[in-house]
């Protein structure tokens, strides 16, 4: 029988997708729903507590209360500010060890998975509980592409690529070769509202998805879902790239659908 999984869940569809897959296989677990990341009501049937990012100490007395061996962490977060924190001992401890350094998103998530598994806990990925969400190579819709689109899918993985050494950036759109934005704090789907409105004559652009170089697999790969495609179509994009093997599509077969009736073209491919 399968360890009890605790669940960290940010915002999003994915803690939910990964909750179902328990409830089908008869796994236990129990959710930690991040504060202001996690999405309101979306566990209230089923095992369930809501913390505060500060807060590890008692997330780990209760794990381990409840016989928690399995961890893992899913969803969109937004990194909190230190004031909205309020880190209690154990979290403090660990903000002291990081030395006030200012750390990327998967270094920091680097760290936080080796605090988790030095108390004892095994850290999966997402992809390892679900099936189906990394995508082969090739085109996944009913759109093809040109050698202009190409082009412009080349030159996002090597900005991407470039981006790896600062810790920095999963997404970025490319329009005819020029950058018109590249994915920050503010997460993909504000960067294709910043995009729509940078959007030049022509072909529309393409948002072009993968992992930095080295990235720790077991969470925030690239992502997209319903809502990437429904946001790339506003933004006038005519096309959508991530990383074979690499990235993670939700709800795959919706995807495909929207952006086969958006006239999207929708590509998995290989990262250098």
């Amino acid at each position: 029988m399968a360890a009890k999984l605790g669940i960290i869940a940010g915002g999003g569809d994915l803690p939910r997708m990964i909750v179902d897959s328990c409830l089908r296989q008869g796994r236990s677990f129990h959710v930690f729903a991040l504060e202001d990341q996690a999405d309101a009501g979306a566990f209230d049937d089923v095992p369930h507590v809501w913390l505060r990012f500060g807060a590890a100490g008692r997330a780990l007395s209760i794990a381990r209360e409840l016989g928690i061996r399995d961890v893992v962490m899913a969803g969109r977060v937004e990194r909190p500010s230190l004031r909205s924190l309020r880190p209690d001992r154990r979290t403090l401890r660990f903000l002291v060890r990081l030395g006030g350094k200012g750390i990327g998103d998967d270094g920091m998530l680097r760290r936080i998975i080796r605090e988790i598994e030095a108390e004892g806990f095994t850290v999966v990925g997402p992809d390892s509980l679900l099936n189906g969400l990394k995508p082969e190579a090739g085109v996944l819709g009913a759109h093809g592409l040109d050698e202009a689109a190409r082009a412009d899918i080349e030159r996002g993985l090597d900005v991407l690529s470039s981006l790896s050494a600062a810790d920095a950036g999963q997404a970025v759109v490319v329009q005819q070769g020029l950058i018109l934005g590249i994915e920050a704090i503010e997460g993909t789907d504000a960067m294709l509202e910043r995009c729509a409105a940078l959007s030049r004559e022509g072909p529309g652009g393409v948002l072009v998805k993968a992992r930095k170089r080295g990235q720790e697999a077991r969470a925030d790969l690239p992502t997209i879902g319903p809502m990437t495609v429904a946001n790339a179509r506003r933004a006038g994009l005519r096309g959508i790239a991530v990383e074979a093997g690499g990235a993670l599509i939700l709800d795959s077969d919706k995807v495909v659908e929207m952006a086969d009736e958006a006239g999207i073209f929708l590509i998995a491919v290989a990262a250098a």
